[in-house]
Formats: structure tokens, sequence, C-alpha cells
């Protein structure tokens, strides 16, 4: 289905209101109303309803940059609203179903659908089981309003430095599929991403889906954040994980940040500083003192620039001692 919204004007018998609607209401006759392009919030666009991935791909190879993949639209409508973003054809792909769930591709990782909704992911028991750090994260994403339509995919693409996902898929060395009706490709999430809104994905891709690894034995994981208000983006955040030997020291250790730079942060000075070394209160304060140093976040009218470097630390402390009691506890 397509529907082109920049049709110029309406027919007579449509009454058009622009200002007063009680006073249009009242001086109506027939009750029939409809807005003129110039009264609507996104600029005009062309809206195609995806029957098929294939039609979806087609499109955005017709159109590239100037098309736009509609998912839970939790960022793309707000911004198209105030016109920062205006694509001329908006590529609604909620009816291809597939590309939603989550299955076991191989059995250390687990493959997440791009239209996979926050609200599944925190509902379904398997998160908390196989992927913890997403469940620990979760409920800290906006609100269950938005939650309930925001899908994972879309959210990665979008890639503000700001959300939790991006930090979280950065701790755990995932990596993401993209496809074109040239064919598909792998990508490393250390590589995804490189600056603000803007990923490695080229005008005629789409995200299709995103492998992560699953929590092993004697591994733990933590999500920390500091937000002025509950659903509000946070100041800043922390996700990171540790794995453990059998003698206990650090076999693997991981820290990603949200919102401590323009794109989303992997600090692999301080994650690698932990690696064959038993985890104690010295080594958590070398990690976080290497995160202080390493980030350029920039600052805000909540926070200036040194308050965000400090809480990074604090956090950075915080997540790494409860990552590891968790591994102790699981081994």
């Amino acid at each position: 289905m397509s529907i082109d919204f920049s049709v110029a004007r309406p027919p007579d018998n449509i009454l058009t209101f622009r200002r007063d609607l009680f006073d249009t209401l009242r001086s109506s006759r027939r009750g029939l109303f409809c807005y003129r392009p110039l009264d609507m919030k996104p600029a005009p666009f062309r809206y195609v309803a995806a029957r098929t991935l294939e039609q979806a791909l087609q499109v955005k190879a017709e159109y590239g940059d100037d098309a736009r993949f509609l998912a839970g639209g939790q960022s793309l409508v707000p911004t198209m609203n105030f016109r920062l973003a205006q694509p001329s054809v908006l590529i609604d792909i909620n009816p291809l179903t597939k590309l939603a769930g989550v299955r076991t591709s191989a059995p250390d990782s687990v493959r997440i659908g791009a239209l996979t909704r926050y609200g599944k992911l925190e509902r379904d028991p398997a998160t908390a089981r196989e992927l913890p750090l997403i469940h620990e994260a979760l409920p800290h994403i906006a609100h269950p309003q938005i939650r309930n339509r925001g899908t994972i995919g879309g959210n990665l693409a979008h890639a503000d430095p700001a959300s939790e996902v991006p930090a979280i898929v950065l701790a755990l060395a995932g990596k993401l599929r993209a496809q074109s009706v040239r064919g598909e490709r792998w990508i490393a999430a250390s590589d995804f991403f490189v600056g603000a809104l803007t990923t490695v994905l080229e005008p005629d891709e789409m995200l299709m889906e995103v492998e992560l690894p699953v929590a092993q034995p004697r591994s733990g994981a933590c999500f920390l954040e500091v937000s002025r208000r509950r659903g509000d983006f946070a100041i800043v955040g922390v996700a990171c994980t540790v794995g453990l030997d059998e003698a206990g020291r650090c076999r693997a250790a991981r820290i990603g940040l949200c919102n401590a730079g323009e794109m989303p942060i992997f600090a692999a000075a301080a994650s690698e500083s932990l690696v064959g070394r038993q985890i104690g209160k010295p080594e958590i304060d070398e990690a976080a003192d290497l995160v202080r140093r390493a980030i350029d976040p920039g600052g805000s009218i909540h926070a200036s620039k040194e308050f965000q470097c400090h809480l990074a630390g604090v956090l950075t402390a915080r997540a790494l001692y409860t990552a590891n009691e968790r591994a102790r506890r699981d081994r």
C-alpha cells in the first residue's frame, strides 16, 4: 500500500480548519474536516506499507537516504514532527513480522530480530536467564508505553549516544546483520557506531537482527545509570560484564557507557586492565579512573562535563563490584 501525504488541496466539500477549532465547528454544516499539508507536523512524505522484505529493500534501494524505515517510531516520529528529519518516503516494516522475535543461533548465542519490541523482551523469562544485562537495563528505558512500541533494531539504527541499548551491545561484543538488495553483511558492534546518530549502514541497507552471547557460568553483568527522573535519558549510564576463570581471576571484562561522548563508548583500556587479575578494590578503582580519563562527555544544562566524568567513574566502580560479585556467586 502506498499513500501520498503531499496532496495539495482537499475537495471543496471538506472543510479545512487552521486556528480556532471551536469556531470552525460552529460554522461547519457538513462536519467533515481534513488538514492541508501545511497543517501537518511532519513535512510531506509518501507512505509505503511493505508487504514483503524484498519490497522494503527495493524501495530503500530506490530512494536511499530519502527513505526511512518505520518500526516503533518512538524516535523517528518526534524528529519528523519537529522537521529535524524530512524523509520523502516512509517505509512501514511493521507488517514484516518475521523480523521480530528471539531465536537461538548457536549454543552460546541468540539473535534478536530488529522488529522485536522492548516490552516483549522485558516480559520474556528467557531474557533474564540468557541476557541478564539487557534484562536489568530494560526498566530504565523510557516508560512502559514506549517500551511496548519501541524496537531494538530501531534504537540501534538511530544510534543515540545517550541510549542504553547501544552501550549494552558494545559491552556484550554483539554483532549486527545488515541487508540490502545487494546482499547481507555482519558488522561488529565496535564498528557499527561512528558518531552521534550515525552508523556504518549504507543508504540502501536495513538492520535485520543483532546477535548477542548468552550468559556463561562464572560470569556476571550489571547496568547502572543516573537520570533526573525515571524514564529520562541517562546523565551517564554504565554496562559491564565480568567473566572469571576457575581460579577466580578475570578472564574477560567489558565496559560500555552511554551519554559519555558523541557516540556509545567501549572503554577498552579500562576493560583490559582487569583481565588476568583478581578483581578487588584497587583493580576496580584503577578501571574507574581509566574510564574517567577516557571519556569526553559534552555536558548539558543538567550536568557539567566534569560531573559526568565523575559520575561515570562512580558508576563504573559500583557496576564492576556488582558484576564481579555475581560472577563469584555463579561459580
